[in-house]
């Protein structure tokens, strides 16, 4: 029996069992602005291309969910259950210990330039899209859904500055954090200078609001 247990702007998200693994169902619905054949067309070529950067990542040895089962025909696929909880929550908790935050954030770092390293980008980068595996506290990289194949720079660069967009709107006096983020991203990154340079030129862009 499937369980609704998330519903975003583009899709609805179920809880199962899947030939008796526990299993998340993403299913995209359709967009009624569109034409029915042109939207039947562009939802199957997201659900192919999500499935694609996940089984990328894995791979590359990035933790993203498992992919069990696509169906293009009801635009649905079928992955792991990640048993853990989300980076944002486990900073509300522990935000107050150094040692862990530090650890954290090193983990992150290395994730987004191992993902980067593919020319994979996420495009939905928020500390509830990051969960931590209660087996063995690895960083997992979850909802794809937005994600494309690039090897821009620019591209990279606006992903991180999405993620520190949402670590200030979400957790407050975070910038030391992110900072360690973008250190360790920078080390491990083959482009992270030239990355880093573009991001603190996109933040510098950054319109100001009264």
């Amino acid at each position: 029996m499937a369980e609704l247990i998330q519903q975003g702007a583009e899709a609805k998200v179920f809880a199962l069992s899947f030939y008796g693994r526990d299993a998340i169902a993403k299913e995209r619905f359709p967009k009624t602005y569109r034409h029915p054949i042109l939207d039947k067309k562009l939802t199957a070529r997201r659900v192919v291309q999500e499935a694609r950067c996940l089984f990328r990542c894995q791979q590359a040895g990035i933790d993203t969910p498992t992919v069990y089962f696509i169906d293009t025909n009801l635009n649905t696929i079928y992955m792991e259950r990640i048993e853990g909880r989300t980076v944002k929550s486990f900073l509300i908790e522990h935000s107050g210990n150094p040692a862990l935050v530090d650890d954290l954030a090193h983990k992150i770092g290395k994730a987004l330039a191992a993902l980067h390293g593919i020319n994979i980008i996420h495009g939905d980068l928020t500390t509830s899209n990051l969960f931590i595996r209660d087996s063995n506290q690895s960083l997992v990289l979850i909802d794809f859904g937005l994600s494309y194949h690039s090897s821009l720079i620019e591209d990279k660069a606006v992903d991180l500055y999405v993620l520190e967009r949402a670590f200030l709107s979400t957790h407050p006096n975070s910038e030391v954090m992110f900072e360690k983020i973008v250190q360790v991203y920078t080390k491990k990154s083959r482009d992270g200078k030239q990355i880093f340079a573009k991001l603190e030129d996109v933040t510098v862009k950054e319109p100001c609001h009264k």
